[in-house]
């Protein structure tokens, strides 16, 4: 319904309602303050600031209000240096460098956005200095004017954090399921190149040796009932592209040597019934995940912690992996779920491989200081 053009047409003229009803109300108020000495400058001012926001075409919206900020305050610099005081400093010019605040906080590119939004929050907390603050009334605006300013820039400055954090972690999620998808293609191919295979043999067999059939037929049966599991599992966030397999060749080999390269403080425990399971493909791969994640975020956030386990079990039917740790040798090991960061977004790809297989994955400290990182996953 948003996209129809009618529908456009209205909207931008409603935008441009509400802007222009407070601006020629604005300019109004700055025509009454006027007086003979110099006031004339607030009436021509206004329009300008005004313009920059409505121009089309040119410089881009940062580098118009770059020179709307130097301008408004070169011009509050000049009064200033002459000790020249107006009737009012400019009402609508006020409103509109507001207005490129605003746009600036949410949509420049860091890190001259900053640079840009301190010039035009200066500049509007400058401009009423214009009248030398004649009276309470204008004392009063002055403050009203900065604190709408300040209240305008933190605002689209945390709006501008939320888009971005989303973003992030947008593209996190994308990632792990273009891994995961990766990892299925993988998956698949082995199975379909073992069903050839053995179709190829059973061809060749049938007249000679029909009695070795069954075991051949068997073996078809179970790898076509695999890989349509792992594609149940999965398909769902299938993303298929080329590329070298992740599937851990032996995953207690693989576990061992990330556990024995974190250091001697590592200790790995994989209980007798995990080893004797066969786990599916995307299992095993997401339990190597699982406890590579949690391995980093022990390094980058408690380094030199003691007593770090990486456990593998099973719990009703479920495979369950947890990876606890001390305190930090700095002291108490910090969250690993911060609100921005690579370890913050690290958790969200494993909660969205995790999730895929219909398991779970929880994180928090415990009570001596340290973490724990606990994933459970279906066991077939």
């Amino acid at each position: 319904m948003d996209d129809h053009p009618d529908t456009r047409t209205r909207l931008g003229a409603v935008k441009a309602l509400l802007f222009a009803v407070p601006a020629v109300f604005l300019w109004l108020l700055d025509l009454v303050s006027s007086d003979p000495d110099g006031s004339w400058l607030p009436l021509v001012s206004g329009p300008l600031a005004v313009s920059v926001l409505l121009v089309r075409g040119g410089p881009g919206i940062e580098a118009r209000a770059a020179a709307a900020a130097l301008a408004s305050g070169g011009l509050t610099l000049a009064l200033a240096l002459g000790d020249v005081q107006v009737g009012s400093w400019g009402l609508l010019e006020s409103f509109a460098l507001l207005a490129l605040l605003t746009v600036a906080a949410r949509t420049a590119r860091l890190p001259a956005g900053y640079v840009l939004c301190a010039l035009l929050a200066l500049a509007v907390a400058a401009a009423p200095v214009r009248t030398g603050f004649q009276s309470d009334a204008e004392t009063f605006a002055f403050v009203l004017t900065v604190a709408a300013g300040g209240a305008l820039a933190l605002g689209g400055y945390l709006r501008s954090l939320d888009g971005r954090r989303a973003l992030a972690v947008t593209s996190t999620q994308e990632e792990e399921r273009r891994r995961i998808a990766r990892d299925l293609h993988d998956f698949v191919a082995h199975h379909v190149t073992g069903i050839v295979v053995q179709a190829q043999a059973a061809r060749a067999i049938r007249e000679t040796s029909p009695e070795q059939l069954e075991p051949l037929l068997a073996g078809i049966e179970k790898a076509g009932t695999e890989t349509l599991e792992s594609m149940r599992r999965l398909v769902h966030v299938l993303r298929a592209e080329p590329g070298a397999t992740t599937r851990p060749a032996d995953l207690l080999t693989e576990l061992a040597a990330l556990v024995a390269a974190h250091g001697d403080a590592a200790t790995l425990e994989v209980t007798a019934r995990v080893r004797a399971a066969a786990l599916a493909p995307e299992v095993e791969t997401s339990v190597h995940r699982v406890v590579q994640e949690a391995l980093t975020n022990v390094t980058r956030h408690a380094p030199g912690a003691d007593d770090v386990r990486v456990r593998v079990s099973t719990d009703a039917g479920r495979l369950v992996v947890e990876v606890s740790n001390g305190p930090s040798a700095q002291g108490r090991a910090r969250d690993r779920t911060p609100p921005g960061g690579r370890g913050g977004l690290g958790l969200i790809g494993l909660r969205e491989r995790v999730a895929a297989l219909g398991g779970d994955l929880d994180t928090g400290p415990l009570p001596d200081g340290g973490w724990r990182l606990r994933a459970t996953l279906p066991a077939s």
